[in-house]
């Protein structure tokens, strides 16, 4: 099958050709970008240059996507939903790493990232991108929605406490710590190596706007207190997750609860239900999400955690393993199950 990449210089989009590489039905045929058309993908990012010997960046134009089996929109927010109207009827299945068809209701776009969507009525016709909590839904998608990296270690820690009715949806606080990777891979003085090293602040306080995604995750009435953190790591997100336990359900037990989750994952291939505290390291590099839980019987609250990283199953990988899901190939095709160590 042939696949284009829009947006193929930034982390995400680099991330995605390291993944194609291996990837045994998947060629990438073209690969765009907007501040390096002309340049061989090689020489901008040394990693890739035996994998695409060549290879070099083209213009966004759609006439040369027209006709590919798979496109992969790794691009900043806001920019793919200009581009998706004019390519739907164009290649077989589009898959978008940005927000821009995350939401249900396009009401929510303007409070959160600052302007009207101009494609809403698209918003019906996605399909939701995390394959673990939706995967039903991802089979012959034409355009899929992947999950964003915070939103996707929240709902895999939440999700199935939630849908078991162990917990409550609201009154939910989630705390989580990205590397700093996930701001991108545009120069900025916030992400200087003298900012960032032996640093940890929290960011996007009360108006992140991954906030209604992890609230349409976890279902309607959901209510979510998120906070991001940035870490002094290239790669990976831990999300610890508090909720309360639900009034109907009495006490709880951590038995309880790592029950639930060994049922949700221990047939998934990209979850690792753990007993130890999930590791940001231990996930590097691979499609594989760590999660664990406990029970406080002091105070009752209930904590759920989750460890990726936040290029592969928090963006690149886990729009791959969508398109897998979607084109009908084996989901885990050319994704990496074991981590980086050390």
């Amino acid at each position: 099958m042939k696949a284009g990449i829009v947006g193929g210089s930034g982390y995400t989009g680099v991330e995605l050709l390291r993944l194609l590489a291996g990837h045994p039905e998947i060629e990438v045929a073209a690969v765009t970008s907007h501040s390096h058309t002309g340049q061989v993908v090689g020489e901008y990012t040394p990693s890739l240059a035996a994998a695409y010997p060549g290879l070099r960046y083209g213009a966004a134009d759609p006439d040369d996507l027209d006709g590919l089996d798979l496109v992969f929109c790794a691009l900043p927010h806001g920019e793919s939903q200009r581009i998706v109207p004019g390519l739907r009827d164009r290649v077989g299945v589009i898959v978008d790493l940005a927000a821009d068809f995350r939401l249900r209701d396009p009401g929510l776009y303007p409070a959160w990232y600052g302007r009207e969507h101009e494609a809403p009525a698209l918003l019906g016709g996605s399909v939701y991108g995390l394959p673990e909590l939706f995967r039903g839904e991802l089979a012959g998608a034409r355009l899929v929605a992947s999950a964003g990296c915070y939103p996707t270690a929240a709902g895999l820690a939440l999700a199935p406490l939630v849908r078991a009715g162990l917990v409550e949806n609201a009154g939910i606080v989630v705390d989580a710590a990205s590397g700093v990777s996930g701001a991108g891979r545009a120069p900025s003085a916030a992400l200087h190596f003298g900012t960032v090293d032996e640093d940890f602040v929290a960011y996007g306080l009360l108006t992140h706007r991954h906030t209604p995604e992890i609230e349409q995750i976890l279902g309607d009435g959901a209510e979510v207190l998120f906070t991001p953190h940035l870490a002094p790591m290239v790669r990976g997100i831990l999300a610890t997750c508090y909720a309360r336990p639900a009034a109907a359900r009495g006490p709880l037990s951590t038995a309880d609860v790592m029950e639930v989750l060994h049922e949700a994952y221990d047939a998934e291939p990209f979850v690792v239900v753990t007993e130890s505290p999930p590791s940001t390291k231990a996930t590097a590099t691979s499609n594989c999400a760590h999660v664990s839980a406990r029970v406080d019987g002091r105070t009752g609250w209930v904590l759920s955690l989750c460890a990726l990283d936040n290029l592969v199953k928090g963006a690149s990988g886990q729009a791959l393993q969508c398109a897998n899901v979607a084109l009908g190939l084996p989901e885990a095709t050319g994704l990496p199950r074991a981590g980086l160590f050390p």
